[in-house]
């Protein structure tokens, strides 16, 4: 890292942000969330992003040696952009305080554990299709 400097790296960390980001903002804008309800559209970010991650690492690790900055770019600025902790927990604070506590700890509880099913889930089917291929 030292060879190239951390510019490049926060350059493309950047960049990918603000096309996760920006693809995360998308997406509230075709599906919105009517006040006091399940938080659909953030859920289902959260949960495909989690899945991405999985492929991706898979890919990353186990199938080619990627460019350096690749990583970067995609897992912590895309991906990391797409997917949105702030959202979630803004989501829960004012599902709970519009007095729907039920529906905001349902969200709560079903985003953590559908995101560590999207991730495990695609980690394996993806190191299942990469032995496929190699056999």
């Amino acid at each position: 890292m030292r060879e190239y400097g951390v510019w490049p790296v926060v350059a493309v960390v950047a960049v990918g942000g603000a096309i996760g980001a920006s693809a995360r903002y998308g997406a509230s804008l075709i599906w919105p969330t009517a006040p006091g309800t399940f938080p659909t559209t953030t859920f289902l970010v959260n949960v495909v992003g989690c899945a991405i991650m999985g492929v991706f690492m898979v890919i990353l690790t186990e199938m080619r040696t990627p460019h350096r900055l690749l990583r970067p770019f995609f897992g912590t600025g895309v991906l990391g952009g797409f997917t949105t902790f702030s959202t979630y927990a803004v989501d829960i604070e004012r599902l709970v305080e519009g007095g729907h506590a039920g529906t905001g700890l349902a969200y709560l509880g079903l985003t953590l554990l559908a995101a560590l099913a999207a991730v495990w889930s695609a980690s394996w089917a993806t190191r299942r299709i990469v032995v496929l291929r190699r056999t």
